[in-house]
Parts: structure tokens; sequence; C-alpha cells
């Protein structure tokens, strides 16, 4: 594939030499894989964020699922915000619920952006429409945000893996927080480099999380992974924009987590075989969903 980067080593040194932002070599690259125009390129991005903006809105509002698992949680979150009573912050919580909302929506059968899968896909949303309150970013910063996670969903995808299937959900949901993470930095000012630190700070913390949905069903626990995604990738984020490194270089993260994911059971992986789908209540809720007992290994 003729690509401008393959690595986020080479990524970052691009970036660096050029003087460029790394959402700016993320377009760059789009435009020479794709034929495109720059106008045109933002143009499908710019759709990409309104139909994210329109999926937060409507999980603020409150939905529920059809299975009944999953919904208002999001707007519990935005009363606990508003009591003043949060310890753990306001912006961090706005993150957590909108990233809430998002995935809440798509359980509820609406219509989300993958970011990089259905299933994690309120991460970065949830973190970019939280941020937007405190940095006052231009529409096109939101848009850069987006194609500054492109660039990092770019390289595990090509490198390792973003779905539960196949590495588990440190591969979705973790790999989205990365993604997450990287773009805030660049938004608040932070060089390509502190993206890439907050990348693989987000990630190796996520490494080993299994893919085990209850019933089968995008909901139980994907629904408050993408939360506590948004809360990662977060602190991350300020972790590295404070100078904070990782001792363990951004690709060798995305390897190890390749690796892991390789050598996970498959009953940890999207089967609904094992972890949280196979406790007692798990199987029971997915009995009382389908109407007849489920196995597991």
């Amino acid at each position: 594939m003729d690509v401008l980067f393959h690595n986020v080593r080479e990524l970052v040194e691009l970036a660096e030499k050029e003087n460029k932002l790394i959402s700016e070599i993320m377009i760059e690259q789009e435009m020479k894989m794709t034929g495109r125009t720059r106008e045109e390129i933002f143009a499908q991005m710019d759709r990409n964020l309104i139909v994210m903006e329109q999926a937060v809105e409507r999980g603020l509002n409150g939905v529920q699922s059809v299975s009944g698992l999953t919904g208002g949680d999001a707007v519990l979150l935005q009363n606990y915000i508003a009591s003043g009573k949060s310890l753990s912050g306001d912006l961090l919580l706005d993150a957590v619920s909108k990233a809430v909302a998002t995935n809440e929506v798509n359980a509820a059968m609406g219509t989300i952006c993958a970011t990089p899968t259905a299933g994690s896909a309120g991460v970065v949303p949830g973190t970019l429409f939280a941020v937007k309150n405190k940095l006052n970013p231009t529409r096109e910063q939101m848009i850069r945000f987006l194609f500054t996670s492109g660039a990092f969903g770019f390289v595990v995808a090509n490198n390792a893996f973003i779905s539960g299937a196949a590495g588990g959900c440190q591969a979705e949901v973790g790999s989205a927080a990365g993604m997450a993470a990287a773009a805030i930095v660049e938004m608040a000012g932070g060089t390509p480099a502190q993206c890439s630190e907050a990348f693989a700070i987000t990630l190796k913390n996520m490494l080993g999380l299994v893919c085990d949905p209850v019933a089968g069903l995008v909901e139980v626990p994907c629904v408050k992974r993408n939360a506590m995604g948004a809360a990662n990738a977060m602190v991350a984020a300020d972790m590295a924009l404070a100078g904070i490194t990782s001792r363990i270089p951004c690709d060798e993260v995305i390897g190890a987590m390749f690796r892991i994911g390789q050598t996970m059971h498959p009953s940890l992986k999207e089967t609904a075989r094992g972890g949280l789908a196979a406790t007692p209540t798990g199987k029971a809720l997915a009995a009382k969903i389908f109407g007849s007992a489920v196995e597991v290994d």
C-alpha cells in the first residue's frame, strides 16, 4: 500500500520534519490514497462529525435499548454533574456521559459513526464534545480531531486489530481510547510526540481487556467500557501534556496488544462464552432475552 506512514514512529517523524500537525499528515494521506481533493475529504469528515453530534444529543435526551439492558445512564450522569457533587470533575464526567450517550444510541439501533467500531463508537465523540466546551475549537479543529484519531486508528488497524472478535476489547475500546487521547493532545496544543505518548499511555493501561458481551449484544459491559475508555483518554492526554512519557514506545505497545490478542482464548473475543457473559447473571440475562438457556465454555 502506497502510504505516507506505516507506524506511529514514521507518523511523528514526518509531522516533525515537515512541521505539520498529525491531522494534516492524515489528510494528505487520504488525498494520496483516494485521489480526492482536500475539500471532498473535509466534507466527508464533517458529515461524520454531524452524525456524532446528533448521536450525542439523542443519547443525552434519553434512549432505551430493545433488550432493556442499557439506556438512561447518560442522563443520570448529566443530572449528577448538575448537582455539583461530582468527585471526578465536571469535564471528565461530561466526556464519560457523552461517550455513554453515543453507545446507548448504538444499542437502541440509532445511527452512530464507527470510531473505529460501532462497539467503541462513544469514546472519540464523547471526549471531543466534552473538551469542546473547554477549548472552544473552530469547526475545522473539531474535524481535525477526527483526522488525528483516524491517523492512529489507521496504524492500529494495519499493524494489529481494532475488533473485539479479533483481539478482545483492548483492540476495540482500547484503540478508541488511544485515538481519542492523541486527538485531545493535538487540540490542546500538544506536539506530535505528545500525541504518541498519550496513545501509548492509554493503550498500555487497557492491555488484556477481554470482549465478553452479555447475550452477545453490544450493551453490557460495552457501554460502560466506553465510559471508562473516555476517562482513560482524558487522563492520559493530561499526563502527556504535562510532559510524562511512556517508557515503552507507542509502536511497541501496539505490538504487545497484538500479541496479547493472538494468545487470548476465543471465549474472550466477542463469542459471549466467557468473562461476564459466562457469569450466572450474564447467562440468566441471555436466557431472559432469547427465551432459552445459553451454554458457555
